[in-house]
Formats: C-alpha cells, sequence, structure tokens
C-alpha cells in the first residue's frame, strides 16, 4: 500500500512538474525521496505503532510515541529511543536546505511533586524531551544548525485524554523536516 502511494504521489508530481518551477519540482522529489528513506528506516517502529511518517504540504512529519523513546516521566532516552534515532541519523544528516523541527509534546495530566522542582510545567517537560532527541541527533552527526527544538507540553492532543491510550498517544516528539527559509 505504501508503495503504490509513494509511486502516486511521484507520478503526481512528475505530472505537476510541467505547471509549476524547477525548484519547486526539485522541493517535491526531495521530500519524496526523504519520506521513502525515512520510511525505510523505521519500518518496525510504524508496524509497531512506536513511529508514524507523514507527508504533508511542505513537510515531512516523524512522529515517535514517548514509549519507544523514554520512560514513563522521563526525559532522558533510553535505548529504544537511541537506536531508534540511530536510524534516523544517516538520512537526516545528508539533507540540505531543510531545517528539523522538533516538538515536544505531553497529556494533560500534571507534572508529579518528584518532578515538579526540575520541570513545573508540561510544557518544561515536552521541551527536555525534544531536547533529548535533538542532542542525540547531533550526537550521531546531524547538524546542530539544521535542529529546533520546541515543548509545547498539553496543546494539540491528536486523541482524547480521558483514557491511558489516548494519554500515551498525546505522549510524542514530532520532527517536522521543512525546507529552510
Amino acid at each position: 500500500m505504501r508503495f503504490v502511494a509513494s509511486s502516486l504521489l511521484l507520478a503526481a508530481t512528475a505530472l505537476l512538474s510541467a505547471c509549476v518551477s524547477q525548484g519547486t519540482y526539485n522541493q517535491e522529489v526531495a521530500k519524496a525521496s526523504t519520506y521513502q528513506q525515512l520510511d525505510g528506516q523505521l519500518k518496525g517502529e510504524v508496524a509497531a505503532d512506536q513511529a508514524q511518517i507523514t507527508q504533508l504540504d511542505n513537510v515531512v512529519r516523524v512522529t515517535l510515541a514517548n514509549g519507544i523513546l523514554f520512560a514513563e516521566g522521563g526525559w532522558e532516552l533510553n535505548a529504544a529511543g537511541k537506536a531508534t534515532l540511530a536510524k534516523l541519523a544517516p538520512v537526516l544528516k545528508t539533507l540540505t536546505g531543510q531545517t528539523i523541527q522538533l516538538k515536544g509534546y505531553t497529556d494533560n495530566v500534571p507534572i508529579g511533586p518528584e518532578l515538579r522542582s526540575r520541570f513545573p510545567t508540561n510544557a518544561d517537560l515536552s521541551k527536555a524531551r525534544a531536547q533529548a532527541v535533538a542532542s542525540e541527533l547531533v550526537s550521531q552527526g546531524v547538524p546542530a544548525s539544521m535542529i529546533t527544538v520546541a515543548g509545547l507540553g498539553e496543546a494539540d492532543p491528536v486523541a482524547s485524554n480521558d483514557t491511558p491510550q489516548g494519554r500515551a498517544k498525546n505522549r510524542r516528539v514530532v520532527m517536522d523536516i521543512v525546507a529552510a527559509r
């Protein structure tokens, strides 16, 4: 199914190339190539519902579930998180003319008393998680100048916070790969 969708996207891009500038065409081809490479690297994580890769108008988005990156309530990468990022780094460090926007998210459960002195808000915790991802990518050769980091806490939930499963989906790090401005 993914191959068919990717093939259709490339065919549509080729058809549209007659109607767009060479620069726009090149950006679309690069975006499709980035998507395919990242998808190939994270097949197991996608199949396990620990990662999602989507291609939007101007963005290739990689969403990583917190469960694959951190212990619950934690902000330091675990071994699985480091291994997952090690799969992405070879693709990311070859990108040119693009930036990587890392955004951390949490559920809406307030920070527990044991972490409150270090992270007063969910936004602070989510930024620490995004920063941990950024630091690991940089340690694996991705240029720091390509990366920006934001902590958005409980903003923009993708599921209801009324269930444990929904809260788990809301705890995530989103990596948007966009053309540099």
